[in-house]
């Protein structure tokens, strides 16, 4: 099963996302003999094989229906074991972008973590690029190496288990970027400039909860010669979306005019008036949708802090 190869049927042991709603999601590796419960009855797994990704799937009981979708990055966001916090798309396309990578960037990702960012990283440089990805946590790390080696991601990825703090990356003169997401990114900034490709331009980017971390991170960089320092904080506004029915004056005069109408109807006892009324054509309005943003925008989950790293003159 591989993330970065589409395949059209569901097989034995293959990784199928069972997609209910976009908040309830699943992942399961098809197996024959197993039953996947949830509050719309049962689906058995023989049922799945053989058939097309993002096929509709009944339950037994009639109850309702999942899909099951072929895995990406994106869903991989939404259904990988937390064992950290993990970065959503709306940090992952604007760090992705910003720090230009492409098919054949060579990458250092130091805090692996779930392995959530891993995988789109990969995604984004394969088929000949590389990330080199550290995580100081020995079961962290292991687990994301088998996640890698299941979604068919080992051979675009080195993992290594090391305290950079201490240790460094022991890495010069390879990557075109770094992305660092540590407690403390100032400690790691000068082992990370030595790692970048010396003759040509680099970006970095640390990934912190706090202002006070990228104060801390912005000097380091500062010291040690990276340019063009900016601070960016992603927030997700969504849009509220309504339609409204769009009155000439003419429509608002008519509309005055017949609520007048009634209150004079009203106003008058059954029987006392042989009143007649022309029957009037009521024609409605056309709709206008316009959308609204809520007055707060949620919390932030990070603070990017990018910088650019300046290659060395051969005069130097």
């Amino acid at each position: 099963m591989s993330f970065l190869q589409y395949k059209t049927h569901i097989e034995e042991g293959d990784l199928v996302i069972a997609y209910i709603t976009r908040e309830n999601m699943m992942p399961l590796i098809v197996n024959p003999t197993m039953t996947y419960n949830n509050k719309f009855g049962t689906f058995k797994h023989s049922d799945m094989v053989g058939k097309e990704y993002g096929s509709k799937i009944s339950s037994h009981n009639g109850r309702g229906f999942m899909y099951l979708l072929h895995p990406t990055p994106e869903l991989w966001t939404h259904v990988v074991p937390h064992r950290t916090q993990i970065l959503y798309i709306a940090d992952i396309s604007f760090i992705t972008t910003y720090l230009d990578l492409k098919p054949g960037s060579i990458v250092l990702e130091s805090g692996t973590g779930s392995g959530s960012f891993s995988h789109s990283l990969t995604r984004t440089i394969a088929p000949n690029g590389h990330l080199y990805t550290f995580e100081y946590h020995e079961e962290r790390a292991k687990a994301a190496k088998q996640d890698f080696e299941r979604h068919g991601l080992a051979d675009l990825i080195t993992i290594e288990c090391r305290d950079v703090y201490k240790s460094g990356f022991e890495i010069t003169d390879t990557v075109h970027a770094v992305f660092l997401d540590l407690p403390a990114p100032w400690d790691a900034i000068a082992s990370a400039k030595r790692a970048f490709k010396q003759r040509r331009i680099g970006k970095i980017c640390c990934f912190s909860p706090c202002i006070e971390q990228v104060q801390r991170t912005c000097a380091s960089l500062n010291e040690n010669g990276f340019v063009e320092i900016k601070m960016f904080e992603c927030l997700i506004r969504n849009q509220e979306v309504h339609t409204i029915p769009i009155y000439t004056v003419k429509d608002a005069v008519s509309k005055i005019k017949a609520q007048q109408e009634k209150k004079r109807k009203r106003r008058e006892q059954d029987g006392e008036k042989d009143h007649t009324t022309k029957s009037q054509h009521k024609q409605e309005p056309p709709n206008l949708s316009v959308s609204k943003t809520p007055t707060e925008a949620r919390g932030h989950t990070s603070y990017l802090t990018f910088a650019t790293f300046l290659p060395i003159l051969d005069d130097e």
